[in-house]
């Protein structure tokens, strides 16, 4: 019974060495897949298209419940099989590129910074939640007759980021994570649009690895 005991102590004890205290800093890296459309006030036939993310991050504790995260990656977006009615520099969108079938494909830098809660009885699990700014790298489709299309959005889609996760410990300073994550565009991406207005919307489904430092 006495050695019973001692395990059990010993096992508690050892997980709660995962508990971040005030002042401890996490490192990670991250990546998923990732599902990706837009949202506009006029009617839509797009769908989702399929893209992928990858990036480091930097999580300061400020208590064992609440850590700030700061993020830089690189974000697929973008939206398939359609088109809006819209219109972008005086010129119709829907009549220069109708086309069926086709995948429009964003590339952004995407910064997000989000307050991080950690619950849970060894504080394992998170929820976090903040602002976004993604700095637009290429913008293209599938159609060949118009493969550049860089120059008809904004450089930069602002909204906000959320998601949940969970981490793992798998030594006494590295995690493995599994996060859902979403960002909802509150902006325009549609440069001198005068219609419609076009915001991002993508979800992605991430796993990475956490570094205490």
């Amino acid at each position: 019974m006495k050695k019973l005991f001692i395990v059990l102590l010993s096992i508690g004890s050892y997980f709660n060495a995962f508990s971040q205290e005030k002042g401890s800093f996490e490192l990670g890296i991250v990546g998923g897949y990732n599902g990706a459309t837009v949202t506009a006030n006029t009617a839509t036939n797009s769908t989702l298209v399929s893209g992928f993310n990858a990036g480091i991050f930097g999580d300061y504790f400020f208590s064992d419940r609440w850590s700030i995260k700061g993020k830089l990656s690189y974000d697929q977006k973008g939206w398939g099989n359609g088109y809006f009615t819209t219109t972008f520099n005086d010129q119709n969108y829907q009549q220069d590129f109708n086309f069926d079938h086709v995948d429009y494909h964003l590339d952004y830098l995407t910064i997000p910074i989000m307050a991080n809660w950690h619950f849970g009885r060894k504080r394992n699990w998170y929820l976090n939640f903040g602002p976004y700014a993604g700095f637009l790298l290429s913008a293209d489709q599938t159609a060949t007759q118009y493969p550049e299309l860089k120059e008809y959005f904004n450089k930069i889609d602002a909204g906000l980021a959320f998601g949940i996760g969970v981490k793992i410990p798998i030594s006494s300073k590295v995690k493995i994570l599994f996060e859902l994550d979403a960002q909802a565009g509150v902006t325009d991406i549609g440069k001198g649009n005068q219609s419609a207005v076009i915001r991002n919307s993508r979800s992605s489904y991430n796993t990475g690895l956490v570094f205490d430092l």
